[in-house]
């Protein structure tokens, strides 16, 4: 069945018109399940568009203990067997290593999907908040040298190339490795005039080798 009235998928700004679509999306969305998609909103969008009570039911009852991603998806693709049995032990072993991991990489996870998603104002947002904790090398070794690189990423795809600069910079002096010399380079390049650009190769000492590949 296809709803009249579409849900509203906020965090990536997408309306979604029929359970496969649903289910489509949290399939290849986990780790943007939170309470945006997990409310009251959902289940009153399935009950009288898509006319399926029983399964609304299900998920209110879940839904209302504040549960994790497993218990509203695996409702929702039973409602239709949109899984094969392959894709079902697949998804089984994408949830258990989402549980393990620690709230700051979850969060770290879903600014990457927003990313992929072209939410970069979103996406912005929640690496901002993951680089005022203390303890992300404490998590991950390098995370921060990451999480640097992506907000930097999502702010050149914003055009806002001077805060991207800055982002690439911090990324670098945190792991002082090739890959994130290069992209301070190349941000610093397509940004700064010549001059300015080989002030910042002499100050570095960066090797021929480098900026060859750079050039």
């Amino acid at each position: 069945k296809t709803a009249k009235k579409p849900f509203f998928i906020e965090n990536i700004s997408t309306n979604l018109y029929s359970i496969e679509e649903l289910c489509y999306y949290l399939y290849h969305n986990l780790y943007l399940i939170d309470q945006t998609i997990m409310n009251e909103g959902l289940c009153s969008w399935i009950q009288e568009e898509l006319e399926l009570p029983a399964l609304a039911a299900k998920l209110r009852s879940k839904i209302s203990k504040f549960a994790s991603a497993e218990d509203i998806v695996y409702p929702v693709f039973k409602e239709i067997n949109y899984l094969t049995y392959e894709e079902l032990k697949e998804l089984n072993v994408r949830l258990q290593k989402m549980n393990e991991e620690t709230p700051a990489m979850r969060e770290k996870q879903k600014a990457d999907a927003l990313m992929e998603n072209e939410m970069y104002v979103h996406a912005i947002q929640v690496y901002q908040n993951l680089l005022e904790r203390e303890d992300l090398e404490e998590i991950r070794e390098g995370m921060t040298e990451k999480v640097y690189h992506n907000l930097g990423c999502a702010y050149s795809y914003l055009f806002q190339m001077e805060k991207a600069v800055e982002c690439f910079r911090r990324a670098y002096e945190g792991s002082r490795s090739r890959k994130a010399l290069e992209t301070y380079l190349l941000a610093v390049g397509v940004t700064r005039t010549p001059a300015e650009y080989q002030s910042v190769v002499r100050r570095l000492g960066v090797e021929k080798e480098v900026l060859q590949d750079i050039k």
